[in-house]
């Protein structure tokens, strides 16, 4: 299509930069939105920084990496699906496992002063915990691609589904309470220091709203600009498309270290490995053959490595450097030579 009209290939591919760039900025509000929302709304209901970061923002904003797998599987042809929806579940813990640390430890350099340390003040049993589980689920989760019959994988789904229902309960009370931290006023209520429920929920809803149109909107623009130099599905799926997907959660990352808020800040992305460790791998084991490739076992693999890597260090030293979000960021840059040298 491309080399029989070059003046349509380029209208296309404009187009599709274009939609980019506006996707992007639509995430980018969004996020922004969000955070401040469900501070609020933390706030409000008296949780904890636990419940916030890993479980209310982790679910709302893995909606758009939740949305690729779902609608590949659903709607996409058979062969395509399986390449798109299996990258795309073991895609997404692997962004965040790598890239999205090192948004946080970039963010920690630029954002504070080096006399400070740079430690990233978070709660010590929540970001184990929350590695913990992910490790856990997630090493359950690959393990159900290597049995060869379904009716031994679905137990495992079930398995998912009621971990992540434990650690839900057990994440519930951790952190000090939202209460505590100092939140800007909500943005769609700043004439009172005390905003209804009802608008907290309008705003949340908001935010989502925009993250998952924007996300929507960006996934579908890179898959056109992919297409257009020939990119296979599967390297679509684990490395393009995961980094589209995760961006609300590493922007919502750096409004909170930005904040001061590092617990919320690595609450947001360990609780989002946890949920996309867990749920969303149940949706693969349940609508897929779940048997995934070499490729996709090598990014499964270096997921779990880096997790491993962090719960270690944070275990020993009992504090986490930005320095040290080095190491997840170089277990990705090893993925990228393992992707070109198979391709």
């Amino acid at each position: 299509m491309f080399v029989n009209n070059p003046d349509k290939g380029m209208s296309i591919m404009e187009s599709s930069i274009l939609i980019l760039a506006v996707g992007l900025l639509t995430i980018l509000a969004g996020a922004k939105i969000f955070t401040n929302g469900i501070e609020w709304m933390g706030k409000k209901l008296n949780l904890s920084e636990g419940a916030v970061g890993s479980v209310l923002a982790a679910i709302g904003t893995a909606l758009p990496e939740t949305m690729v797998p779902l609608i590949a599987i659903l709607f996409a042809p058979v062969g395509i699906a399986t390449d798109i929806g299996i990258g795309a579940i073991l895609g997404a813990p692997f962004m965040l496992s790598t890239l999205a640390f090192g948004v946080v430890g970039l963010s920690k350099v630029l954002f504070c002063s080096a006399s400070s340390g740079r430690c990233i003040d978070v709660k010590r049993s929540l970001l184990m915990r929350d590695l913990k589980y992910f490790i856990l689920f997630y090493s359950l989760a690959v393990s159900a691609a290597f049995i060869p019959y379904m009716f031994m994988k679905v137990p495992i789904a079930l398995t998912l589904v009621a971990g992540y229902g434990y650690y839900v309960y057990k994440t519930l009370g951790d952190g000090d309470t939202l209460s505590e931290l100092d939140i800007p006023a909500l943005y769609l209520w700043k004439k009172s220091e005390d905003p209804p429920l009802s608008i907290i929920i309008t705003q949340v809803a908001i935010s989502l709203g925009l993250i998952v149109v924007g996300a929507h909107y960006f996934v579908g623009a890179l898959g056109e600009v992919a297409a257009s130099v020939m990119m296979p599905a599967l390297i679509l799926s684990i490395i393009i498309t995961p980094i589209a997907t995760e961006l609300p959660e590493k922007f919502n990352s750096v409004i909170w270290v930005k904040s001061g808020k590092d617990t919320l800040a690595m609450g947001n992305i360990t609780g989002a490995m946890v949920f996309q460790g867990s749920i969303i791998p149940t949706i693969g084991i349940l609508l897929t053959p779940w048997s995934i490739s070499t490729l996709a076992a090598i990014c499964a693999g270096l997921a779990l490595l880096s997790s491993i890597i962090i719960y270690l260090i944070v275990a020993r030293k009992n504090v986490l450097h930005a320095r040290h979000m080095l190491y997840p960021v170089a277990i990705y840059g090893v993925f990228l030579v393992l992707v070109f040298n198979l391709m």
